[in-house]
């Protein structure tokens, strides 16, 4: 009676270690739900990987990788308001403006800091003009180098070599980058440090499965009222309930970028529908994704059978298409 990831563990595995030799310096991200997997797992992957680094997003996420050996490089900016200590030799600490880095520097145990210098993101990050402002205040700090975060359009890798190569005339440094292809990284030179999630853990979809237990089977009459707004259908209908629901992140999407025509028509279509009160659900049955009957519940979901598909019985499982990264399951089962 659970939301299930099943994982080819063995097909899953060799991506994850041919993609770990491709990439020297590789660091390896555990953030958010853990791509679907949760942290805890993926920190003991990245361990058995041999990596010397594991990126977390959160301060909080540093207590669910505690078991990982090596360093741990905290992503969100450091800020004097943080709940969180600076004198474990084992976190490296991101600073992305001048006064936090003053901050840490007068602290006297010297912590551990990459800089990161600002990207046409405009996220975070202190702005290249201002760069030789950083200088002095390195010597407080134990100075692991330079991060950029970059989008995921337009020439990365120009636009990294571009800003590593000046901040590197302030101080020298390895440098830590994100969405820059593998063979271009020659290109910024010096010693490399390539942040990877999304293509390190979810590089490998077909070994992946969201399943989806089928807990009963309703067959509807014409005019039958049902869930908790008792809407009925005016043709005879096979009502499913499954399990996941909005506590699993079930239909609780993000917008979408709507960057292509393509997209926007798919969007523009999808709200169309949704004011017509009908939702298409992520849950396959008998190859076909199945609409939901009402929104989805906490824990469970209710879903219309397509019509001249095989239905399913109580304890059968069924597909899930989901986004990983917005999915919490209730287990994760290694194959």
């Amino acid at each position: 009676m659970t939301l299930r990831l099943v994982v080819d563990g063995d097909q899953w595995r060799s991506h994850l270690r041919s993609l770990s030799a491709a990439m020297p310096g590789l660091v390896p991200v555990a953030k958010g739900n853990g791509y679907g997997f949760g942290i805890g797992l993926l920190t003991k992957e990245s361990a058995a990987l041999g990596v010397g680094t594991l990126a977390v997003g959160t301060y909080p996420e540093l207590a669910a990788s505690a078991s990982f050996p090596g360093s741990r490089l905290v992503l969100t900016p450091w800020r004097p308001f943080t709940d969180a200590r600076t004198d474990d030799p084992g976190v490296v600490h991101t600073v992305s403006r001048l006064d936090d880095l003053a901050t840490l520097a007068a602290r006297g145990h010297r912590p551990r800091v990459v800089v990161e210098v600002l990207t046409s993101m405009r996220r975070h990050g202190i702005a290249p003009d201002r760069l030789a402002a950083v200088g002095p205040l390195l010597d407080g700090v134990r100075f692991e180098g330079w991060t950029v975060h970059l989008p995921l359009v337009g020439d990365t890798t120009a636009e990294a070599a571009s800003l590593l190569a000046r901040a590197r005339l302030v101080r020298p440094g390895p440098a830590w980058v994100s969405h820059v292809p593998v063979t271009r990284l020659g290109e910024i030179g010096g010693e490399v440090h390539l942040r990877v999630g999304t293509g390190l853990w979810l590089g490998v979809p077909e070994a992946l499965r969201v399943r989806s237990t089928v807990l009963d089977v309703h067959h509807l009459p014409p005019g039958t009222p049902f869930g908790y707004r008792q809407r009925s259908l005016r043709r005879s209908a096979t009502l499913l309930v499954l399990s996941g629901g909005t506590s699993h992140g079930i239909a609780m999407t993000a917008p979408t970028p709507a960057s292509s025509l393509r997209q926007r028509g798919v969007a523009a279509a999808d709200g169309g529908l949704q004011a017509l009160g009908r939702a298409r659900s992520p849950f396959v049955v008998g190859g076909h994704r199945t609409w939901f009957a009402e929104p989805p519940h906490m824990q469970c979901s209710m879903v219309l059978s397509p019509s001249g598909a095989p239905v399913p019985s109580p304890g059968d499982e069924v597909d899930v298409r989901v986004r990983h990264t917005t999915t919490l399951v209730d287990q994760v089962v290694l194959g």
